[in-house]
């Protein structure tokens, strides 16, 4: 049985290398100051991420229509699956959903499911290196959603940001609590919780010791865990020096398989900003 991986543009890109041919991805756009992106390969982020900090307000993200949706689902292959940004997040899983419905309307022979991956950035991609494998391994279409449900249940992410102004200014952070942690500099590890919405994990003075506490709570939670086949990724926005630091403080405490340094696209910019990273595993 043939297959296809999709997601949306929320799935990150690989630091090194080629991108990754068995992801088709569908864009979202990102609207500032009148002013609208297509959140592609194409994308200049750091023109992005230049006009952001310019700017008073907050970079605003809209979802693919269902019918860009219903267009990269008609791609031939007999088993679709599909990976959008968590649906707390995100309009863009329920968008995928209705497509998946109309495309089934006419397409009734074809499997397709939609998993809101509960995360975004490195979290998809984690997701979509999941499906991959058990697909690639012949697993049938019903197994591979089993699994890969499961996969999402236990999906874990944190992320440190070098600013909050972006969550300020979207209303994510109130007033106070960008007031307090700006005069105290601090700097907030945040994860998704169970259900996909956002959180605070732990504080820090530096950036340097929020990488160090992330490693620690990643530690903390992987201890009498064998994590010897998992593979942690890891999304950087424009710093790359961060992410590979945030490798090396993890794997030094948790014996993880492999790390996959991904680089940030425009969705996951408007978020995480310049010097953010997103870890998943």
């Amino acid at each position: 049985m043939s297959f296809q991986i999709i997601g949306d543009s929320c799935c990150d890109y690989p630091y090194l290398g080629d991108d990754y041919t068995w992801i088709k991805r569908v864009p979202l756009t990102i609207d500032l100051d009148n002013e609208t992106f297509v959140d592609d390969e194409e994308l200049r982020c750091a023109l992005l991420i230049s006009k952001m900090a310019a700017s008073r307000n907050a970079p605003k993200s809209a979802c693919p229509a269902p019918g860009i949706f219903v267009e990269a689902y008609d791609c031939g292959a007999d088993d679709v699956y599909v990976v959008t940004l968590s649906d707390k997040l995100s309009g863009s899983y329920g968008s995928a959903v209705v497509a998946a419905n109309m495309f089934k309307e006419s397409h009734p022979e074809k499997n397709i499911f939609v998993f809101s991956s509960k995360s975004a950035a490195s979290g998809e991609i984690a997701v979509c290196q999941k499906i991959l494998s058990l697909a690639e391994a012949g697993v049938p279409f019903n197994e591979v959603v089993t699994q890969t449900l499961e996969f999402i249940n236990n999906l874990t992410t944190y992320f440190i940001l070098e600013t909050l102004e972006v969550f300020r200014k979207n209303g994510r952070l109130n007033h106070l609590q960008a007031i307090i942690t700006g005069a105290l500099k601090l700097k907030l590890v945040m994860g998704a919780d169970e259900t996909g919405n956002i959180c605070v994990r732990g504080k820090a003075l530096s950036i340097d010791r929020a990488v160090a506490k992330m490693a620690e709570l990643i530690a903390e939670r992987c201890r009498n865990l064998d994590m010897s086949a998992r593979t942690l990724y890891i999304t950087h926005c424009q710093c790359p020096d961060r992410a590979r630091q945030a490798r090396d403080y993890v794997l030094a405490k948790v014996g993880f398989k492999d790390c996959v340094i991904l680089r940030a696209g425009g969705i996951s910019t408007i978020y995480a900003n310049a010097g953010g990273i997103v870890v998943a595993y």
